[in-house]
C-alpha cells in the first residue's frame, strides 16, 4: 500500500516541474543547474555515508557512459525547459512524455527489434497526437510550434540518457548512478552558463524559491520515489503512473496560470496517453509472458531432472 501512495505522490510531484519552470523568468540552463545541482547537495550526505565505495569499482567506460548520460540530460532539461518559454505546458509536458516513442524508435533502427502489429498501432496512436497539437500549436503561432519542436528534442535527449544509463544501472545502486549523473549534468550546465555569460546569482527570492522546489518535488519527491517503489511494484505500473504527468500538469496550469487548453491539445494528448500507455502495457504483458514460458520450461527441466 506504500508503495501505491508513494506513486501517487511521484506522480503529483513530477507533474510540477512545468510550473516551477513557468514561475520564473532565469535563463532556461541556470534553471537546469540549479535543479540538479541543489538536488546533488541534498543526496551528499547519504551518498558519502553509504555509497561511496561503488565509485571505486568503475573502469573508464563506465565513467564514459556516466559522461554521457549526464551530457545528454543536461541538454534534455536545457531544451525542453526552453520549449516552455515558446509553447503552452499542456503541449510541452504531453511531447516530452513521447520517450517510451523514441526508444520504440531505436530498438528499430539501431537494435533491428521485431515489431508487433499493437506496438505498431500504440506508435500510430501516439504519433497523430503529436501532429494534432504540433497543427493546432501552428495555427496559435509559429513560436508555439517552436516550443513543440524543442520539447520532442527533448524528449529524444532524454531517451538517449535513459538508453545510455542502462549500462550503470545493471552495476550500481539508484543513490550512486543518481548522485553521479546529476552531479555530471550540473558540471555541464555549469560550463553553459559560463560560455553563455548568464548570472549565476542575479535573480530574486521568487527565482531562488523555484530552484530549490524543482530539486525537492519534482526530482527527489518525484523520480526518487519512483525508484523506490518499484522494490515493491511492477515497472508497468510505474510506467502508467509517469503518464499522469501531463494530466496533472495540464491541471495545475489550468489552476495556477490560467492557461487554456484547446481542443486539439486535449484530443493530441489524449491520443499521446492512450498510445503510450497501450505500448507499455503491451511491452510488459510480452516480458511477463517470457518469464513465465521461461519458468515453465525450468520446471519440466527440473521434474525431468528427478525422474
Amino acid at each position: 500500500m506504500k508503495a501505491y501512495v508513494a506513486l501517487l505522490i511521484g506522480a503529483f510531484s513530477i507533474s510540477t516541474s512545468a510550473i516551477f519552470v513557468k514561475f520564473t523568468d532565469a535563463p532556461s540552463a541556470v534553471i537546469a543547474f540549479y535543479r540538479l545541482f541543489f538536488a546533488v547537495v541534498f543526496m551528499t550526505p547519504l551518498f558519502l555515508t553509504k555509497h561511496t565505495r561503488e565509485t571505486k569499482e568503475m573502469n573508464k567506460t563506465d565513467w564514459g557512459f556516466a559522461l554521457l548520460s549526464g551530457t545528454l540530460l543536461a541538454f534534455h532539461f536545457i531544451l525542453w525547459f526552453e520549449s516552455l518559454r515558446y509553447t503552452s505546458v499542456a503541449s510541452s509536458v504531453v511531447l516530452v512524455t513521447l520517450q517510451p516513442l523514441f526508444a520504440f524508435v531505436g530498438g528499430v533502427l539501431f537494435f533491428k527489434e521485431k515489431i508487433a502489429m499493437n506496438e505498431w498501432v500504440s506508435a500510430i496512436l501516439a504519433i497523430s497526437g503529436s501532429v494534432i497539437i504540433g497543427w493546432g500549436d501552428l495555427r496559435v503561432s509559429g513560436e508555439a510550434l517552436y516550443g513543440d519542436l524543442l520539447a520532442l528534442i527533448a524528449c529524444a535527449m532524454v531517451t538517449g540518457y535513459w538508453l545510455v544509463g542502462q549500462h550503470l544501472r545493471k552495476q550500481l545502486s539508484s543513490i550512486t548512478y543518481t548522485y553521479i549523473v546529476y552531479g555530471i549534468a550540473s558540471i555541464v550546465l555549469s560550463v553553459y552558463v559560463v560560455l553563455f555569460r548568464y548570472s549565476f546569482f542575479s535573480y530574486d527570492e521568487r527565482d531562488w524559491w523555484c530552484f530549490i522546489l524543482l530539486a525537492i518535488i519534482p526530482t527527489l519527491f518525484g523520480h526518487s520515489l519512483f525508484n523506490w517503489a518499484i522494490k515493491w511494484v511492477n515497472a508497468a505500473m510505474v510506467s502508467i503512473a509517469i503518464l499522469f504527468e501531463p494530466i496533472g500538469a495540464i491541471a495545475l496550469a489550468y489552476i495556477w496560470l490560467g492557461e487554456k487548453v484547446y481542443l486539439t491539445q486535449g484530443i493530441g494528448s489524449l491520443l499521446i496517453v492512450i498510445g503510450i500507455g497501450a505500448y507499455m502495457f503491451g511491452k510488459h504483458i510480452k516480458n511477463f509472458k517470457k518469464v513465465v514460458a521461461f519458468k515453465k520450461k525450468k520446471m519440466v527441466y527440473l521434474k525431468t531432472s528427478l525422474l
